[in-house]
């Protein structure tokens, strides 16, 4: 049986309130669902909802629009989710589709009308509203060959209705998407549970001669039997060389005896993402200066979690560090004190061992909207990622976790999954 749906129609209210809560009278906000894309003949990619429709509305089907206008002067439109109309024939082909009741029950969303319906309840509401709230508009304007609806949508509202003003919804949905509630919490704690036992599935079968495709292969099996759609990001499996390429997915080579293999990945369950780095050896040991190595990554680990508290931002703590691991650069002797005293500023050394950030938020998306020099507030849930990356050596170390911001101490989401040198260790002796 399916996991029951997890958010109420109360839920995605809640998120519209907060949202309109931060728009200026007089302005109305469009929102659209992400397109179909392709793949060959009569098939498409598997479709994911745009997160900020998703986060508004909960409806997960293609060609929907949601319409928010809170002080329009025609009631029914001051909230409208428009969506296909019912075609007998495509369903034949794709499966029941969303009819008004049900996505009424979904998103608690009250007028619910057709996709073709929206030009004539657009032109109505222009003719009240001041102001247009859209995403990617300036993107829209200025790249007049965009494929995407929304953009192209972009360009032709503003050809239609120049007088109008037209402002960027991104900051106010970044603003509403980046505090999470009891239920989003939930969630991505559970996404973070099934990234955990996947991991560990991984681990019980890595030995030396086994292909980074085949851990993947584990970890999205784990996945699926758990309910979670699939991965929120392509996942990188990288052994030895290839752990030193931040992005690296090819996931193709062989884990080779002595070599470390970094895994990064995470989960999506319900829409919401996980992210969860661990490095560990192919063979089940780590060898005495892969230890050293991987201590210090871990050391700076512990020192800076403590750090993630209300108040501070990711821009401050990315300076802490950048500090901490400089030291700990020397102490391994990637290079010294006096290198760095005449180093470039504008090229500090430890960039070369270090050349990415140490946080982001996490959410609907793995990379979830917020600005690392805004103040950190309960509810927000961000990664911590220290690494360090020797390609000389064919070694890349990372090792990541998904922090809730509390009042309190920040939560770890993956407390209890191995992180000393002696746990991973001991997984290969279960």
């Amino acid at each position: 049986m399916r996991t029951a749906w997890p958010f109420a129609p109360q839920f995605f209210e809640m998120n519209r309130q907060r949202l309109t809560n931060l728009m200026e009278p007089d302005t109305m906000a469009i929102i659209f669902s992400n397109d179909q894309m392709p793949r060959n003949g009569d098939q498409y990619f598997p479709y994911r909802q745009s997160s900020d429709l998703f986060h508004q509305t909960g409806i997960e089907q293609e060609k929907s629009i949601l319409l928010l206008y809170p002080n329009c002067p025609v009631e029914k439109y001051r909230e409208v989710l428009f969506i296909m109309r019912p075609d007998e024939n495509l369903e034949r082909w794709e499966g029941v589709k969303l009819n008004a009741d049900r996505a009424r029950g979904i998103s608690g969303v009250r007028t619910i009308m057709y996709t073709d319906e929206f030009d004539t309840v657009l032109r109505e509401t222009m003719f009240h509203a001041e102001q247009v709230y859209l995403d990617n508009t300036e993107y829209a304007r200025f790249n007049p060959d965009v494929s995407s609806r929304s953009l192209r949508f972009g360009i032709r509202i503003h050809h239609e209705y120049p007088f109008h003003q037209y402002r960027r919804l991104g900051p106010l949905l970044a603003r509403v998407r980046s505090e999470k509630c009891d239920a989003e919490i939930a969630v991505i704690r559970e996404a973070c549970t099934i990234t955990a036992g996947a991991f560990r599935r991984a681990v019980s079968i890595l030995r030396p001669g086994v292909k980074e495709y085949e851990i993947q292969a584990e970890i999205e099996h784990e996945f699926r039997i758990r309910q979670a759609s699939g991965h929120a990001f392509h996942p990188i499996i990288a052994s030895g060389i290839n752990a030193t390429y931040l992005h690296y997915n090819q996931n193709q080579d062989i884990c080779e005896e002595g070599d470390l293999l970094l895994l990064d990945f995470g989960c999506e369950y319900f829409g919401y993402a996980s992210d969860l780095s661990r490095t560990v050896p192919v063979n089940g040991i780590f060898n005495p200066r892969q230890k050293e190595l991987y201590n210090a990554v871990l050391g700076v680990y512990k020192q800076v979690k403590p750090l993630f508290t209300v108040g501070q931002t990711i821009e401050g703590i990315q300076t802490e560090v950048n500090g901490l691991l400089q030291e700990a650069m020397i102490r391994l002797r990637l290079f010294t004190h006096d290198e760095v005293k005449n180093q470039n500023p504008a090229s500090p050394l430890f960039m070369k061992y270090f050349p990415h950030g140490v946080s982001h938020h996490v959410g609907l998306d793995v990379h979830d909207p917020g600005k690392k020099q805004d103040p950190l507030r309960p509810g927000m849930v961000v990664s911590l990622e220290p690494g360090i990356y020797i390609p000389a050596e064919q070694t890349g170390i990372r090792i990541e976790t998904d922090l809730l911001i509390t009042r309190a101490t920040p939560v770890d989401l993956f407390d209890g999954l191995e992180t000393e040198t002696e746990e991973i260790e001991s997984l290969f002796r279960k």
